[in-house]
C-alpha cells in the first residue's frame, strides 16, 4: 500500500494538484479518489481537512481516511469568519463558550486529557486567532474555566 497525505476543502477536492500528480503514476482512477473524497468531507465543507489516500497499486483499489479539520478551521466557521485577526487590536470575531465546548467535545486529536483540558485548549487557539469569546478576551475565559466557573457546561 502507498499513502498519500493531503488536505483539501472539505466536499471540493478536484483532479488537480495535489492529488493528481500524487496518484497518476499509480495508474488509479483519479476521477473515482475525488467523489470519494468529496463525499466523505462534505460535511466540512468550507474548512481545511486532512485526507489521508490509501492505494494498492497492484490492484488499482483505495481508502480514504478523513481527519478531523484543525481547531482553527472549526473555530472560523463557529465564529463565522474567513480568517484571524492579523492584529490583536480588534478582534476577528466571537464565539459563545457552548460553541466552544462543543469543539472541545469533537475534538479526537486533542491532547487535552479531559474536558476541561481540551476546552483550554480550544480557546488557547481562539486567544491565538484573534477571536473572543463571550465578548471577552480568550485569556480571560480560560482563567474562569480554571476558576471553574463553568464547569455546569462541562457536565452532561
Amino acid at each position: 500500500m502507498k499513502t498519500i497525505d493531503v488536505i483539501v476543502e472539505g466536499g471540493k477536492a478536484t483532479a488537480g494538484p495535489p492529488l493528481a500528480p500524487a496518484l497518476a503514476p499509480m495508474g488509479i482512477n483519479i476521477g473515482e479518489v475525488v467523489a470519494k473524497i468529496n463525499e466523505e468531507t462534505k460535511d466540512f465543507a468550507g474548512m481545511k481537512v486532512p485526507v489521508k489516500v490509501s492505494v494498492d497499486p497492484a490492484t488499482k483499489e483505495f481508502e480514504i481516511e478523513v481527519g478531523s479539520p484543525p481547531t482553527g478551521e472549526i473555530i472560523k466557521k463557529e465564529a463565522g469568519v474567513d480568517k484571524g485577526a492579523g492584529n490583536r487590536e480588534a478582534p476577528a470575531g466571537d464565539l459563545s463558550l457552548e460553541a466552544a465546548v462543543k469543539i472541545a467535545r469533537a475534538k479526537s486529536n486533542s491532547l487535552g486529557s479531559g474536558l476541561k483540558e481540551k476546552l483550554k485548549e480550544v480557546l488557547g487557539t481562539c486567544l491565538s486567532m484573534g477571536i473572543t469569546v463571550e465578548g471577552k478576551n480568550a485569556r480571560d475565559a480560560i482563567k474562569e474555566v480554571e476558576e471553574g466557573k463553568h464547569d455546569s457546561l462541562l457536565t452532561g
